[in-house]
């Protein structure tokens, strides 16, 4: 192994016990209570494993359990890891208590909950009550007070809005109205989100726990830097392919600005680049993982069942976007390395990628079983059951080969175990849960296998606190849509987007833009595309954007609002790294990010760049022909950008052919009469400038006429 990959993989032998969940330090918290934290956190992902592979219960008591659970480790870590004094820890701890004997009254009284809609009990009320108020502490203890604040003045507009002037007074509601409504029903806390957490999110989670415990991560970083480590710019090139590959099956940026960026940030910063700079260069890149398929950030789930739309088609609208994206940042680092004249790594310090992809094959299949599955038509929350089971298997299976000794028969030892572990496709899940159980058995009989299974263990454990911020957040956004549904607010805020957009739909695509970037300031990309496509979403389509196109642009926004200061979450978390500021990082990474700001609009005016349907191009010379062109001058009109933003192509350039270069790409980008021809043109020439400045002062270099 060489030097640089044996730091990577030191960088990443604990990289899990050092992620932090929103809010709370690491770990599970010492003595007998950590160790309860944990077992909780093992039962809680055991439980929703269980009930996504067999759906034995009911969806509003799955809910309703998935909540308790949110409930009960989130408070039991605030209380070992947070609390100072023991009436403090006792305090949270029957917090967690009182939050999960909600999930479980729901469960008890199930049937009885039913018959007495309209007519609740007192406890009943005490309970819809009580999960109410302690989500919103969960939401303030892990999340901060930004989020908890806005779906506490989304409830109270329930409580006080009939006093309040028109266009925005309401009916007004009873107390009993509203806790049913909050507390119980599937428009409130236990609504969609929810839902989607406990059925898509959880398992997701989860799976990219065990890959990464697996050395997944090591894979990417080993490969990333074989790859192109050696070219120009080579450590942040390193950077964005590695936090590519790692959205594929994370989804978190903040996640992987701390998981890639322990390797990369301080790679980046050893050759030469600025502190600022490599922090903003993982977190644009690691940002990019939400949109990056086949495992998209937990909203496209959501997006999926809110739009009722196959998982697929959700991917088919990311791709090319997600392309774009990361190709912004490779051309973005690229032209920054040029103007700062530095070098790729040198070779004979780089790991061969391709060895790397064959000592650690079997790591990916997984991910292709994930990727065939989704596509073949099966739901998320089977593919990545399966996904997650297999990678189990893998897992197990391989300190029991490695006590078999001649190759043969651990050859003969992998493809049995291999064709076990398929037949879930016709056989059920059953004989899959046999063959893990098998393995577990097998393991527990000697001591690399004992290892093994602590690792499993681990593994679960984790995913299951991963999954706590996105869970919390699900959770209380839950009252945010029940106000929207209860009230019929939404419809006012349509009504204005929709008579600003009668004549310019551009402005209207700003102000929800500007919506998204604002509401990103303090609350995380979830509960920000819930809440502002819920409002947003409608209006646009009446505007005649497509609905798929317009939760995708609100998408995109909610996440480039995690780049955008003064609160950007992921710049933050990249700054202990990059030891510099939060806020210098996330300028370095708003001008990475900048070309891609633009690739939204276009797919508003062009839907063809999200594979929707097309426009004149499509009719006249195909489809195909449109998707092409429209490809290709997204490519350009965003090379030109980067161009203008960094200020070198070939030499660097003054400030009168920085604007130039910026608005022949601004041109490519609107899709309005002449402006392609207009930017083509300009764009050729400047190009052209730029190579001719280019010949000229390489020739003065070497002493030439020029």
């Amino acid at each position: 192994m060489t030097n640089i990959a044996a730091a990577s993989t030191n960088n990443q032998a604990h990289q899990f016990e050092d992620e932090v969940a929103e809010g709370l330090p690491p770990g599970f918290g010492p003595g007998i209570t950590g160790r309860i934290a944990f077992g909780i956190a093992i039962t809680f992902a055991l439980f929703t494993l269980w009930t996504a592979a067999y759906g034995a219960l009911p969806s509003q008591v799955v809910r309703a359990m998935h909540v308790g659970f949110l409930l009960l480790l989130t408070f039991g870590l605030v209380a070992n890891l947070v609390a100072k004094t023991l009436p403090g820890k006792i305090f949270f701890w029957s917090l967690g208590i009182a939050g999960f004997l909600t999930g479980i009254y729901n469960w008890v009284f199930y049937i009885d909950l039913i018959r007495r809609t309209g007519f609740l009990t007192t406890m009943d009320l005490v309970v819809g009550a009580g999960v109410v108020v302690l989500v919103f502490e969960a939401a303030r203890r892990i999340l901060g007070w930004p989020l908890a604040l806005i779906a506490g003045i989304f409830l109270a507009y329930c409580f006080f809005g009939q006093y309040l002037p028109s266009p925005l007074i309401h009916r007004g509601y009873s107390f009993e109205l509203i806790v049913e409504h909050f507390g119980f029903g599937t428009e409130g806390i236990y609504g969609t989100p929810i839902y989607v957490s406990a059925a898509y999110i959880f398992i997701f989670v989860v799976f990219a726990a065990f890959l990464e415990r697996a050395g997944m991560l090591k894979l990417f970083n080993d490969f990333a830097l074989g790859l192109v480590g050696g070219t120009r710019g080579g450590p942040a090139q390193v950077a964005v392919l590695s936090s590519a590959l790692m959205g594929t099956i994370s989804g978190s940026g903040v996640a992987n600005v701390v998981a890639s960026g322990q390797f990369t940030i301080p790679l980046m910063k050893r050759f030469g680049y600025r502190s600022a700079f490599a922090g903003g260069v993982e977190a644009t890149a690691s940002m990019g993982g939400q949109i990056m398929p086949p495992v998209m950030g937990a909203v496209a789930f959501i997006m999926a069942e809110t739009l009722n739309v196959p998982y697929a088609a959700i991917v088919q609208a990311a791709i090319v976007p997600a392309l774009l994206y990361f190709a912004v940042c490779f051309w973005m680092v690229r032209l920054e390395a040029a103007k700062l004249g530095l070098k790729g790594l040198p070779r004979d310090q780089l790991p061969n990628p391709w060895r790397a992809v064959k000592e650690q094959w079997p790591l990916i299949l997984p991910l292709a079983a994930l990727i065939y599955l989704l596509f073949a038509g099966y739901t998320p929350v089977f593919a990545g059951t399966m996904g997650l089971a297999l990678v189990v298997v893998l897992i197990l299976g391989t300190p029991l080969a490695a006590r078999i000794g001649p190759m043969a028969f651990r050859v003969v030892f992998w493809i049995a175990l291999g064709l076990a572990a398929a037949s879930f496709t016709w056989m059920g899940v059953n004989l899959l849960l046999a063959v893990i159980v098998g393995l577990i058995a097998a393991c527990a009989f000697f001591k690399g296998g004992r290892e093994t299974l602590a690792i499993c263990r681990d593994a679960l454990a984790q995913g299951a606190r991963n999954a706590l911020p996105v869970g919390v957040a699900c959770a209380v956004v839950g009252l945010v849509i029940g106000t929207l549904t209860l009230t019929g607010i939404a419809s006012t805020f349509i009504s204005a987007i929709i008579s600003i957009g009668e004549n310019n739909l551009f402005l209207s695509l700003v102000l929800t833009m500007l919506t998204c970037l604002v509401l990103g300031m303090g609350i995380p990309t979830i509960p920000n595309y819930i809440i502002t496509s819920s409002l947003a979403g409608p209006a646009l389509l009446e505007l005649g954007v497509p609905l798929l196109v317009s939760h995708m642009f609100v998408f995109y926004f909610g996440i480039m609002a995690d780049l955008t200061p003064p609160v950007a979450l992921a710049c933050f978390a990249a700054a202990p790294i990059a030891k510099s500021s939060g806020l210098k990082i996330s300028l370095n990474a708003v001008k990475l990010a900048a070309a891609g700001f633009v690739i939204p609009f276009m797919a508003v005016y062009t839907p063809s760049l999200m594979l929707q349907d097309g426009g004149w191009m499509a009719e006249a010379f195909g489809y195909p022909v449109e998707v092409a062109y429209v490809i290709f001058k997204a490519c350009a009109g965003i090379g030109l950008t980067g161009v203008g933003l960094v200020g070198f192509l070939f030499v660097r350039a003054g400030w009168l052919e920085r604007l130039l270069f910026l608005a022949a790409g601004i041109s490519l980008i609107l899709a309005l009469p002449f402006t392609d021809e207009i930017g083509f043109v300009a764009g050729l020439v400047l190009v052209g400038l730029q190579f001719w400045r280019g010949r000229m002062e390489a020739r003065k270099g070497l002493g030439q006429p020029a």
